[in-house]
């Protein structure tokens, strides 16, 4: 495998992971044995992984624009059907998180959207809760919806050229054919699930969490490189969540890892409606006391003088600890005792 195999941006986000060493004669990448994630191949193909690109063939390029109309346009739906008087009537806030992986390292874009069960009545006056905690929304009305709204975005994408095609999709860039494909898209059903957070919503946030700042694979499920297998751990959701291992030929796994690096400065974090950063500094405060005078029981949102408790139990007296000082990096070096060996 070689840089040139690689688009410049791509190049650019693994530098750090990848050094290019001479070794018999020629420039080939291998994973720098100082990084945690690094494996130590020997004897890779240098044109395997290239021609599996181009024979699984990407079916939109760049692909962060596909992604970023994924997001645009699920907050879209989510925001107009919840307007609608028939369903919520409100106005509603949410963040949403962009997953392009599955288990298998396998493409599998879709979104997290974590929204509050309600949302602002139209005047601003009062918080309109869903009629039920088990209902929020209409799947079906949601998906009908996404559907029209992705589609439309995909048309527009292509006429204004944003769109280009690659290996096996290569005849899609005609607008015939793109026009035939699109017209395929309202033949299945789509998927669309909402469902109340599992064990609550700190649970949710909690889960959430592990993926912000993690690229496809962690550390902990990599099991071993030899002779140019890697095996790793997979859970299969379809037979109970059982814990499996998957061995893949090298260039087969850097393959699947590589799809999941996003273009830089790509967004995958986003904030909507009234969560959406030019209007929370102003409805948060108004939506508290609404939420509080609905539910009393119930606290969405963590008032601004209320004192953010870790959940962290005191070894000593068992009681909850909260934060009283935050420190920054520069500051945990100088705060902190000193070493052993400087002793």
């Amino acid at each position: 495998m070689t840089p040139e195999t690689l688009p410049a941006w791509h190049r650019k986000l693994i530098a750090r992971k990848y050094d290019s060493r001479e070794r018999h004669g020629t420039s080939e990448y291998h994973p720098n044995v100082q990084n945690r994630r690094s494996l130590t191949p020997c004897g890779v193909n240098r044109n395997s992984l290239s021609e599996n690109n181009l024979q699984a063939g990407r079916v939109f390029g760049p692909y962060g624009i596909v992604y970023s109309l994924l997001l645009r346009t699920s907050a879209a739906t989510l925001l107009q059907v919840a307007r609608d008087p028939r369903h919520l009537g409100a106005e509603i806030g949410f963040f949403s998180i962009l997953h392009t992986w599955n288990q298998k390292l396998q493409e599998h874009a879709h979104v997290h959207s974590v929204v509050p069960a309600g949302g602002l009545s139209p005047d601003q006056s009062r918080w309109i809760a869903p009629p039920s905690k088990n209902f929020f929304l209409p799947h079906q009305v949601l998906a009908e919806v996404f559907r029209g709204k992705f589609v439309d975005a995909l048309r527009e994408a292509f006429a204004e050229g944003k769109l280009c095609f690659h290996g096996r999709f290569q005849p899609l860039s005609q607008p015939p054919a793109f026009r035939a494909f699109l017209r395929t898209l309202y033949r299945n059903q789509w998927v669309v699930e909402v469902r109340p957070p599992f064990g609550g919503p700190s649970q949710t946030l909690r889960y959430l969490s592990r993926y912000t700042h993690r690229v496809a694979i962690s550390n902990h499920r990599l099991v071993s490189y030899q002779d140019g297998q890697v095996t790793f751990r997979w859970r299969d959701s379809v037979h109970g969540n059982q814990q499996r291992l998957m061995t893949l030929a090298l260039d087969e796994f850097l393959r699947r890892f590589l799809l999941h690096l996003l273009p830089p400065r790509f967004i995958r974090i986003r904030y909507f409606g009234f969560l959406a950063h030019r209007k929370r500094g102003a409805l948060l405060p108004l939506c508290r006391p609404l939420v509080a005078r609905v539910n009393p029981s119930r606290t969405l949102f963590l008032s601004e003088d209320e004192p953010a408790r870790s959940g962290w139990g005191c070894p000593r007296c068992g009681g909850t600890m909260r934060a009283s000082k935050r420190f920054s990096a520069a500051e945990l070096r100088i705060h902190s005792p000193p070493s052993r060996a400087a002793a």
